[in-house]
């Protein structure tokens, strides 16, 4: 036994965590990220025809 505080603090912790607004800077992360401003898309490369030869 004694495990009710500790369960109680977590659910506690988890509800703040879950219900509070934590306000993002986006911009901000892109710059510290070294990222563009979204310009650009990603894709996964496009397989090449020696790549699916070897494939098989």
């Amino acid at each position: 036994m004694g495990r009710g505080r500790a369960k109680a603090k977590q659910t506690k912790v988890a509800r703040q965590l879950k219900y509070t607004n934590h306000s993002i800077d986006y911009d901000r992360l892109r710059e510290e990220l070294g990222t563009d401003a979204g310009s650009e898309e990603i894709h996964p490369p496009a397989p090449s025809d020696q790549e699916s030869e070897r494939g098989r």
